[in-house]
């Protein structure tokens, strides 16, 4: 019926001639057939003249009739044969000509049948038999308006659940089917393809799976129509959450990639923006097998488009892997989060997770290996994160001894993640391992005593050979270099014929450092390959001694023994010799660890093993602000707004991948940003925990804190959840700075200040009397005298709060001296909006019993009481509703022999004889009957 004004303008003509002049679009409570019931028109009955209108000449009447088909059918289904002869109407008006009158009259079906389930018993058969019918003809009218309408129709029958299992599949699905064949219509086939993702959440699975399924699957290979294909990846996880797990990884995930490879990127984007709940439907291996390369190649597409899509859905996608167990969190019924009890879990983000006692047998060790999972986390997925390109390693700690576990560089990238995140549970194969790269150690590379049976032709042959496999080594790695240098520069001439494109030009800014990259590398690699050849190990293992070729000259050579000559450590050639190489092994030893050991250090700080590491590389990328200017301009904000998810996907144990991302947020120059940080620190600090909170997320609280109103409402709207989250000492220290808050940039932000007075009502309980007194006490007598009604009365409940504050914790005294200076700030106020807030106070302390009931007959009654002389008629009247409605209802009050009764009724009977009929009103009439005109003078005031 809500459609219905949009024709009153047009049919106020014909109605008029009915004699219904103020028949308009304000007269909702008319019958829309009101005429039938008109016998000065004709001589015919109700039944007869509503068949003349349903096949009248006029269109308009045939629009009447259908648009008020409800109407019709309240006044005659009460009898079995009108209900009979107005479903044959119905039929026959179905089959009219004028696509207006089919269109009002397909809209009027969801109404009918739900009236018709209630008062009709046999309801669906009748509507089996006459309704539906129409329903499934009209998904074929040939007039656009109609089908759009049958289509709505048809969605909300099946949301109600009033088309029966029956119907659903002998009428709905075939009709659906034949519509989204190959050789339908385009237009129909694109209709049918929308209902079919649209109504597949609405029907049992079974029927999804048997008739829907298939066809989804064959519509989305259409290589025919884009935009069926669209609608499809626009709908996937739909159809995925409908049919569940087990099918959507076997009949949906292929046809899922096959749409995110799709040539046209509407498609592609489509996927993007469904990926979550696609992801959500899987179980955990194919999410993290399939899926997360799949999204990796979304977020590089070529189309801006698309990557903005896949960049805004990423954090929702990470979400997916989220486990309750490891982040020791779970989120209850009301949405909240909430802390598991804690569990003793490795936090360790050192490489070693293995305690280096040499006292405990390697056995052991490798037992409780098997058990960690923390150990994974110093790998890297990505090779651009490890310095050395060529290999990943893997630290385990065996007591004194440190070994490296190299990964081939042949395996493929993601069976080394598959390695890497197992755990390692054979003890054999660790063992071979370790004994593997036992095997490869030389004693020869490190310093030790000298050894009697070197000769100086060892030597120089020793010299010769490091000298020719260097040379091979370099030569290879310029190569290998040269050639890519040349690929990159083929791709580069490429793109200059389309440089206009944005896309295009972050292709060659990444191509042009690349190439640079490549020239750089033809040192670096040659480096780090000698490095690893010579060493076989870092230089933190152990002190190493390297022979560099180009530093051994003749003489040294020749000032060395002979063989079978003994050698003297205290000689000078020894000597000079041994600090030399010492020397450079110590030079050496820094140069290593700065190349090697600061960027691993770095690298490793963003590593973890609960999501696939490039999904992180690439989130973590989002505070780029070359991003902003490839992808999106507000791709912070999406990375801010998802950042607590990611982080309670990752746990508190991997914050540390997170926190420079935080603080480069928090940091960023556009306010939005920053915004969406302050409206959710508090959820984070639920996920970090106290200690991580007041490390990491208080100091950027603390900066919020000073930024503008429109970031500092985020912080506001949330104080007391953040402010009960920190320890005694830390939260004591924001005392001071909540005054803060009442300066705003805009004082007409009334708003602002009204939030404030909420938050500290709710704060109250997280700080002592004394405290309260001290500080809060002043802030709310501040937003007592706000320039706006709604912030003075929200901090009256303030005030009368800080009051139930002091007597709850025996703080007498300190309530005390607050009265005294609520009586002299309102009750003696030159304004009688002062001496108004007093009466409202003393009533509400009244209602809340937030003081004993002598301290306010002895401190607040006297002063209220005074109040009934006041000249103000507005502050009498609040007087007499705290009288009448709140003292004289307390059973202190009414008990025989009280001596404070008496001057109660008399200031009652003085109200009621007041000037003022309003006071009189309030002090005369029984609370149980003035709750209306309560509420009205509540409002006028």
């Amino acid at each position: 019926m809500a459609g219905i004004p949009l024709y009153f303008v047009d049919l106020q003509d014909d109605l008029d001639d009915f004699g219904f002049e103020d028949y308009g679009p304000d007269c909702d409570s008319m019958r829309i057939t009101a005429f039938l019931d008109i016998p000065e028109q004709d001589n015919l009955a109700p039944l007869a003249r509503l068949e003349k209108y349903a096949f009248s000449d006029n269109i308009f009447n045939r629009q009447i009739i259908a648009r008020g088909l409800l109407d019709v059918f309240r006044d005659f289904s009460h009898n079995e044969e009108d209900y009979l002869t107005v479903m044959a109407i119905v039929v026959r008006l179905a089959e009219d000509t004028e696509p207006t009158v089919r269109t009002e009259l397909v809209e009027q079906i969801p109404p009918i049948a739900i009236f018709l389930q209630d008062s009709r018993p046999n309801f669906s058969t009748a509507f089996s038999e006459y309704l539906m019918p129409i329903m499934v003809r009209y998904l074929t009218d040939p007039n656009n308006q109609v089908r759009k309408a049958s289509q709505d129709s048809l969605l909300i029958l099946l949301e109600q659940g009033l088309v029966g299992q029956y119907d659903i599949e002998n009428k709905v699905c075939p009709i659906l089917l034949d519509l989204s064949a190959a050789d339908s219509d385009d237009e129909y086939k694109v209709e049918a393809v929308n209902i079919i993702c649209k109504m597949a959440s609405m029907v049992n699975k079974s029927t999804v799976e048997r008739f829907l399924l298939p066809r989804f699957c064959e519509l989305c290979g259409d290589g025919k129509l884009f935009q069926v294909r669209k609608v499809c990846a626009a709908n996937f996880g739909d159809i995925c959450n409908a049919v569940g797990q087990e099918a959507t990884e076997k009949n949906l995930i292929p046809k899922f990639f096959e749409l995110c490879s799709d040539s046209v990127w509407g498609m592609r984007k489509a996927c993007a923006e469904c990926f979550m709940a696609v992801s959500y439907t899987i179980s955990p291996e194919v999410r993290r097998s399939k899926l997360s390369p799949l999204f990796i190649s979304l977020i590089s597409d070529p189309c801006r488009w698309v990557r903005q899509a896949a960049f805004q859905s990423l954090g929702p996608f990470i979400s997916t892997f989220a486990n309750p167990s490891s982040a020791g969190l779970y989120i209850r019924e009301d949405g909240t989060l909430s802390i598991r009890p804690s569990s003793p879990c490795l936090t360790d983000n050192n490489a070693s997770i293995i305690p280096s006692s040499s006292e405990e047998p390697v056995e052991n060790k490798l037992e409780s290996l098997t058990e960690g999972t923390a150990s994974y986390t110093s790998c890297s997925e990505n090779s651009n994160l490890d310095a050395r390109e060529g290999s990943s390693v893997i630290y385990v700690n065996f007591g004194v001894d440190q070994t490296i576990l190299t990964l081939s560089d042949n395996v493929d990238p993601y069976v080394t993640k598959d390695v890497k995140e197992c755990p390692i549970n054979n003890y054999q194969e660790v063992n071979s391992r370790v004994q593997s790269a036992e095997d490869v150690f030389n004693t020869f590379l490190y310093w030790r005593p000298p050894l009697p049976d070197i000769s100086q032709d060892l030597e120089l042959l020793q010299c010769k050979t490091e000298i020719h496999e260097e040379n091979c080594l370099a030569s290879e790695v310029l190569c290998n270099n040269c050639v890519a240098s040349s690929e990159i520069k083929k791709v580069l001439k490429s793109l200059q014929e389309h440089m206009d494109d944005p896309d295009v030009q972050a292709q060659v800014q990444v191509l042009s450092a690349a190439l640079r990259a490549a020239h750089l590398d033809s040192v670096g690699d040659y480096e780090i390959k000698q490095n690893e050849e010579v060493n076989g190990t870092y230089p933190e293992d152990a002190p190493s001694l390297d022979f560099d070729p180009n530093s051994v000259n003749e003489c040294s050579l020749s000032s060395l023994p002979s063989q079978g000559e003994a050698i003297n450590p205290s000689s000078p050639t020894v000597k000079t010799i041994m600090d030399s190489e010492e020397q450079h092994s110590g030079a050496h030893k820094a140069l290593q660890t700065e190349k090697n050991d600061s960027p691993h250090e770095e690298d490793k700080s963003k590593l973890q093993d609960i999501i696939p590491q490039p999904l992180l590389d690439q989130y973590l990328s989002m505070t780029d602000p070359a991003r902003a200017q490839t992808v999106d301009t507000e791709i912070a904000k999406h990375c801010a707004y998802s950042l607590p998810g990611v982080a309670l996907t990752l746990g508190r144990q991997n914050w540390h991948c997170l926190k420079d991302t935080y603080e480069t947020l928090a940091s960023d120059v556009q306010w939005k940003v920053r915004r969406t940080l302050a409206f959710s620190i508090h959820e984070l600090a639920v996920i970090l925990g106290d200690q991580l909170t007041a490390a990491d997320l208080v100091p950027i609280f603390n900066g919020f804190l000073k930024d503008l109103d429109e970031v500092r409402i985020g912080i506001l709207k949330h104080l007391y959840d953040f402010l009960k989250l920190l320890h005694a000492d830390k939260r004591r220290e924001y005392l001071y700075q909540l005054q803060e808050f009442v300066v705003t940039d805009n004082s007409r932000n009334w708003r602002f200040r009204y939030e404030l007075a909420e938050q500290l009502i709710l704060i109250l309980e997280l700080y002592n009397p004394n405290d309260v007194y001290d500080y809060l006490r002043h802030i709310a007598l501040t937003l007592c005298s706000d320039k706006v009604s709604e912030v003075r009365w929200i901090s009256f409940k303030l005030v009368v709060a800080i009051l139930h504050k002091f007597y709850a914790n025996s703080a007498n005294s300190l309530g005390l001296n607050f009265i005294n200076e609520l009586i002299v700030r309102f009750r003696h106020c030159s304004k009688w909006v002062g001496r108004q807030a007093f009466a409202f106070i003393c009533q509400a302390v009244v209602e809340e019993e937030c003081m004993p009931v002598d301290h306010f007959v002895e401190h607040l009654l006297p002063s209220l009481l005074s109040l009934a002389s006041d000249p103000v008629p507005n502050v009498r009247v609040l007087l007499a509703k705290a009288l009448k409605q709140t003292l004289l209802e307390k059973v202190y009050f009414r008990s025989v022999g009280n001596p404070h009764l008496e001057a109660v009724e008399e200031t009652v009977l003085v109200l009621q004889a007041d000037r003022d009929q309003d006071v009189s009103f309030f002090a005369t009439v029984k609370p149980k009957h003035n709750n209306m005109h309560i509420t009205a003078l509540e409002k006028q005031n």
